[in-house]
């Protein structure tokens, strides 16, 4: 079983994360680079243009036009083959997690098949980016932000709250697990996410919005992706 497990989610997690990179570089990094802009001073948010006719040193349009595209990232090849190895192997850790999920349900006699592998999918897309974005979305550079150690924290209790809360959801038996679900399910947010003191980021809100949607949906599509596989994989070695 231990070397299906492992076979499977790499496998899984291989196809995943390439597919999750490949959405990343078409959907979010455009406002991630362009988040690092503001980040470093080259745009600044809610920057008054200099009036007309009292500034004779201002550039002309196509001179502002220019200088806009100077600041335009150049293709960086090990950031981006750094971004798809960094998915790739966080996607294997996930897959590996899964997994390990389909074994433990094998043992109380449910087999996971590919189209109940997409659920599976969907219940770590919660546990680990739904939940947690409720309280702590996902952060552009140059965003304000509180303690990273105490974000981190929340972070992985609440992922663990509502992996547990999930799981008992799925396999409780009578009133007693779905009520510590639902109990679960409400305790972090309920105790609350580090909160940032000042909002002074540079970065502006209409751009940490659309990036926070991304970031969501492409997860969302890498979660169900590496659920379905997973579980194909998994159904197939089991047979």
């Amino acid at each position: 079983m231990i070397k299906s497990l492992v076979a499977s989610a790499l496998f899984a997690g291989f196809a995943a994360g390439l597919f999750s990179a490949a959405l990343q570089f078409v959907f979010v990094e455009t406002t991630l680079l362009e988040a690092e802009q503001y980040e470093s001073g080259a745009k600044v948010h809610f920057a008054a243009p200099p009036e007309a006719g009292h500034d004779h040193d201002s550039p002309a349009p196509a001179e502002t036009a220019a200088s806009a595209d100077a600041v335009a990232e150049p293709f960086d090849l090990r950031r981006h083959a750094l971004t798809v190895l960094s998915m790739v192997l966080r996607d294997v850790g996930y897959a590996m997690i899964l997994l390990a999920g389909f074994a433990l349900a094998e043992m109380q006699g449910v087999r996971v098949s590919a189209r109940a592998g997409m659920i599976w999918g969907l219940a770590g897309f919660i546990a680990i980016q739904f939940a947690p974005a409720f309280g702590l979305a996902p952060e552009l550079p140059g965003m304000a932000a509180a303690d990273l150690a105490g974000r981190q924290f929340w972070w992985a209790g609440t992922a663990v709250c509502t992996a547990g809360a999930l799981w008992m959801i799925a396999f409780g038996k009578t009133w007693v697990p779905w009520a510590a679900a639902v109990a679960l399910l409400f305790l972090p947010h309920l105790i609350g996410a580090p909160q940032v003191v000042e909002m002074n980021g540079a970065v502006p809100p209409e751009l940490a919005a659309e990036f926070v949607g991304r970031v969501l949906g492409v997860g969302l599509a890498g979660w169900v992706l590496l659920g379905t596989v997973g579980a194909a994989i998994w159904d197939r070695s089991r047979a």
